[in-house]
């Protein structure tokens, strides 16, 4: 444990107890379900992200003096 607190690296026993817990408590039908919505998330964050919003875009071509 003192080296993943160290180095800040999780190592491949530390995965496969995350994957044993995360199939213990959802179950193996949820999970496709569970990484679809993850991933759709993910999408629409970086969509967000990169939109410019309308009023800074207006505010943009005047300069009040």
């Amino acid at each position: 444990m003192t080296s993943f607190i160290i180095a800040g690296i999780i190592g491949p026993q530390e995965v496969i107890v995350i994957l044993i817990i995360v199939l213990l408590l959802f179950g193996g039908r949820k999970i496709p379900e569970l990484m679809k919505g993850l991933g759709k998330g993910m999408r629409e964050f970086k969509n967000a992200t990169k939109e410019e919003d309308p009023d800074e875009k207006r505010d943009q071509g005047k300069i009040e003096r």
